[in-house]
């Protein structure tokens, strides 16, 4: 079977937790039967409430059809993302990592250093997960796909901040990160009217603040926003700290 265009990490990325983790269930459970290539496509029978017949795109996981009620109204569904796992995982076992998602930034709560290796790696990783928070200037009908690059990006970088060590270097990125998206959402045209980056920044500020509670030294990092307003006003609780220490 020829890999499709998508990946695992795209799935993981796109995907909302409650269905990521049924389809896992399905595909884990030995839910996806007959599965067959297309031309750019795969087609499958998912066993569910009843055999559902499912097909998704080899260019994209979410464009194809299922049988079930949600596929039927174009939604995609645990059946689309199921087949989706047993194509770029060609039937073989899924690792505790590939079934991790993250959706949130979280503190790793380990204290530590990153080399420079590990550190080029890092800034490289953040630059393309922030390529996917970008203006929108287009039709009302690519909206949904617009709001989906925004969260797909947002996910992307919590999985980077929640594997950080915690240190002053970490603060630095993750300052430098907020920063970054705070000129994005000022005068970059994103249009986060949903609140998806929004709502990134501000648990993001709380990982900050765990920062600080493991590491001291973290609040150094917060004076470069000192005399700073941002447009979403995040930084506030951070200066809060440097002028109570």
């Amino acid at each position: 079977m020829n890999p499709p265009d998508f990946t695992l990490e795209k799935i993981k990325f796109t995907t909302d937790s409650s269905t990521f983790q049924k389809a896992v269930k399905l595909y884990e459970t030995g839910k996806v039967t007959q599965v067959k290539e297309g031309i750019r496509s795969y087609v499958a029978v998912v066993l569910g409430t009843e055999p559902y017949r499912v097909s998704v795109e080899a260019r994209r996981y979410d464009y194809g059809h299922c049988t079930c009620y949600l596929g039927q109204k174009e939604v995609l569904c645990k059946h689309m993302v199921a087949l989706a796992i047993y194509v770029v995982k060609d039937n073989k076992p899924l690792t505790e990592e590939d079934k991790k998602q993250f959706t949130a930034p979280a503190c790793s709560g380990r204290l530590g250093i990153i080399d420079d290796s590990t550190l080029r790696t890092t800034k490289k990783l953040i630059s393309k997960a922030i390529s996917y928070i970008k203006p929108y200037n287009g039709p009302s009908r690519t909206w949904f796909y617009y709001q989906n690059s925004l969260s797909e990006g947002c996910n992307r970088l919590s999985a980077i901040i929640s594997n950080l060590p915690v240190s002053e270097q970490s603060t630095n990125l993750l300052v430098d990160l907020l920063l970054r998206l705070d000129k994005k959402l000022s005068s970059g045209g994103v249009d986060d009217s949903d609140g998806t980056v929004g709502d990134f920044i501000d648990k993001t500020v709380q990982v900050l603040l765990d920062f600080f509670k493991l590491d001291h030294s973290c609040i150094r990092s917060f004076d470069k926003l000192s005399n700073r307003e941002t447009c979403l006003g995040w930084e506030k609780p951070l200066l809060e700290i440097t002028k109570l220490n």
